[in-house]
């Protein structure tokens, strides 16, 4: 039996919610980072390990997709994105756990990571999801195009 994938374009509306929360996540954690009172070594290292979480979680769905999708994925490539996705998050926290910070900064940089880190996936999946969208509907619009009139030359003898 054979199975048809039916690709269906992302709403508008979840385009903007995704990207909105990527923004806000991204954005809170930034400013959090900005006016925090600590030393500059420690802003680089929370930033370094949002960036190395978004990487690495956005691999994890690219691998998750490709392999649904029938495109070969190594074991390998696999197992380093869902390693990193998951070495973020437990460097985050080890970082978090040892801060001098207050129970509620610690609880801001928590919720703004795990919201960026969702929301990325949430972005890269409605992009990859429109960008197939599209190719189907020039797909569609190639095949269905109208062959193109042909002239027809009619000579009058008198």
């Amino acid at each position: 039996m054979e199975q048809k994938h039916v690709s269906i374009a992302p709403s508008p509306a979840f385009v903007g919610a995704s990207w909105t929360a990527l923004l806000t996540g991204v954005t809170a954690y930034i400013i959090g980072l900005w006016n925090a009172e600590m030393q500059l070594n420690e802003k680089g290292y929370y930033f370094t390990v949002l960036m190395f979480g978004l990487f690495s979680a956005i691999s994890v769905q690219k691998a998750v997709r490709d392999q649904i999708e029938g495109i070969p994925v190594t074991n390998l490539y696999y197992g380093i994105a869902w390693f990193c996705t998951l070495l973020s998050i437990v460097l985050l926290t080890v970082g978090l756990w040892n801060a001098d910070l207050l129970r509620s900064e610690k609880g801001f940089y928590a919720m703004s990571f795990v919201l960026s880190i969702f929301s990325s996936i949430a972005v890269q999946k409605n992009t990859r999801d429109q960008r197939i969208a599209d190719r189907e509907k020039e797909e569609v619009i190639t095949t269905n195009k109208p062959a193109a009139p042909t002239r027809i030359s009619t000579t009058i003898i008198s």
